[in-house]
């Protein structure tokens, strides 16, 4: 089965492709079931690779490139291998000049924070969870994308995929998880952070205007349509990915 995806594509950049993957669509079962494109969740490995394989076919990618997500703010730049079996390297941001090399975030309620320069020449890729908000990851990778290609933020267009949304994204310890100064994005009433406005103001705070931020607000905790550790605990993993063509 061919595995659901959301396609996005930023307004005059026809080069850019940006995709976020759903759970429908593959070959795994049980708490993985179906589209699960993590091998690092405990899935059958073959099942994992079918979904990947089908879909790296089905969008032309030449080149797969991912990392082994440990939220910290780690970035790799113009990297030439294929990590289509599995990623070797630790970190949470990738950046990229060449075409035809997918920059590939794994999420389950984590952000995929998926970036390209207006001139359609280098994109980036983050994954953002909420130790990267509290750490500021957002602006951070901003910038050690617009500094390595000399690429002004204001030049920068970013699109948050489907993930945790404020309904959901509940902290019981906000007072020991939390430095104050996050403070007035969180709900004391319902015990829960807007994540989605702290990145999009993190990501204005780097230099990017309100008008190049793109969003799926799409929930992933509280729709059966995507993966969710917060809600499952033992799940799967869907994909944003972005590549130019």
């Amino acid at each position: 089965m061919s595995v659901d995806y959301l396609d996005f594509h930023f307004p005059g950049l026809s080069n850019v492709r940006c995709v976020f993957t759903t759970r429908h669509g593959g070959h795994s079962t049980g708490d993985f079931s179906q589209a699960n494109m993590s091998l690092e969740v405990g899935d059958a490995l073959e099942a994992v690779r079918a979904n990947r394989a089908g879909l790296r076919r089905e969008l032309g990618i030449r080149v797969w490139q991912e990392l082994r997500q440990v939220h910290e703010q780690s970035v790799f730049m113009d990297l030439e291998e294929d990590f289509f079996s599995g990623a070797t390297l630790e970190g949470d941001g990738l950046c990229t000049c060449r075409t035809s090399h997918a920059l590939v975030v794994k999420t389950a309620d984590c952000q995929a924070l998926l970036l390209a320069d207006m001139a359609g020449r280098h994109v980036a890729a983050l994954h953002c969870g909420w130790r990267g908000n509290a750490g500021n990851f957002p602006a951070a990778g901003v910038r050690k994308f617009c500094a390595h290609y000399g690429v002004d933020p204001t030049e920068v267009l970013v699109v948050r995929g489907p993930s945790l949304g404020p309904g959901k994204s509940e902290f019981v310890n906000f007072n020991t998880e939390w430095n104050p100064m996050f403070r007035s994005y969180f709900n004391p009433l319902t015990r829960s952070v807007d994540l989605w406005t702290l990145t999009r103001n993190q990501l204005m705070g780097a230099g990017i205007p309100a008008r190049n931020i793109y969003s799926l607000d799409l929930c992933t905790a509280s729709s059966s349509q995507f993966f969710s550790y917060r809600r499952d605990k033992v799940t799967g993993r869907q994909l944003g990915i972005i590549w130019m063509e």
